[in-house]
């Protein structure tokens, strides 16, 4: 089966994983690897300036649906919350942990960071995050693949940068002797740095009623992570969230349960509401439907109607 990924390293390396799974699963034998450039990748904008949804997931689901890929591997966190029509989530396989990091020379912590320290990030949540918990630092946009961002740190054009620690673990850039260009990681409190929805997590998607490629990859799926990403996506589209609207929102199924708890917040960083709900596994989206609601009644209508002028600082950067 062909199966469909951007060129990224993290992207091919997340897809080899993936094949490797299928094949110790006894899903199949062998899985050709097809690179797709997208739009995300061809726009070096910050991701917010983008006014578009799916932008590194579309011409890649196009080729799903057309037939000439079989599959595609997405990182969980990008794909919006309505599929274009014809096509599944097929399978959550085993999540990362979710977390966000900051990676410095030192290996500090945020608030180690000197004031004036200059940290990137491609992320509206994640600078928003940085500006509330350190607001005397100078939070950069910047883009480019995980390496890039590392190496602008060990070359010193920046003190820090925040990262998913997924991501790094995927690249054997932490745990088991990994390298980081002489830097360290250090984990940010998820109180605070509530990770995005879906972050940490791989999202297969194929033709509805291929059963063939749904059942090969539905060998490989995690009933724990399917519940926290349908959980964490309910939240979303309950609120209408995307790449440029700063919320985070975690789940965590355990047991039979499910808990989840989301923060949203101003462009500004002035003003943050959180929800938490929990509930049945099995109702993982009505669970974060609740939270939603909750965000909802606290009044995250308004932060999104006002998010256009909070943009115009991070443009203009």
């Amino acid at each position: 089966m062909k199966m469909g990924t951007r060129g990224s390293r993290l992207a091919i390396e997340q897809a080899t994983w993936v094949a490797a799974s299928l094949v110790t699963a006894g899903a199949g034998e062998a899985f050709s690897l097809v690179v797709v450039r997208t739009r995300g990748d061809a726009d070096a904008r910050p991701l917010f300036a983008i006014d578009q949804k799916g932008v590194f997931e579309r011409e890649i689901d196009e080729r799903v649906a057309s037939g000439s890929l079989d599959f595609a591997v997405h990182s969980m966190k990008d794909v919006p919350t309505e599929l274009p029509g014809g096509l599944v989530l097929a399978c959550v396989p085993r999540r990362e942990d979710p977390r966000d990091v900051l990676v410095t020379r030192g290996g500090g912590g945020i608030s180690s960071l000197r004031e004036g320290a200059t940290v990137g990030t491609s992320s509206l949540r994640r600078a928003v995050q940085v500006r509330r918990a350190r607001p005397d630092v100078d939070v950069r946009p910047i883009r480019g693949n995980v390496d890039t961002r590392v190496s602008r740190v060990a070359r010193g054009e920046l003190d820090a940068v925040v990262l998913a620690r997924a991501g790094l673990a995927r690249l054997g850039m932490i745990g088991g002797g990994g390298a980081l260009g002489g830097c360290g990681v250090s984990e940010l409190p998820q109180d605070e740095f509530v990770p995005s929805p879906g972050q940490g997590a791989l999202a297969l998607v194929a033709r509805e009623g291929d059963g063939p490629a749904v059942g090969a990859l539905r060998s490989i799926e995690d009933a724990g992570s399917r519940a926290e990403a349908e959980a964490e996506r309910a939240l979303s589209s309950g609120i209408g969230s995307g790449c440029r609207f700063p919320v985070g929102a975690l789940a965590r199924a355990s047991g039979g349960r499910i808990s989840v708890r989301a923060a949203a917040y101003s462009v500004d960083g002035a003003e943050r509401l959180a929800a938490e709900a929990s509930g049945d596994a099995a109702d993982a989206r009505a669970v974060g439907a609740r939270a939603a609601a909750i965000l909802r009644e606290a009044g995250v209508g308004r932060l999104a109607l006002n998010w256009r002028e909070g943009l115009a600082g991070w443009n203009s950067q």
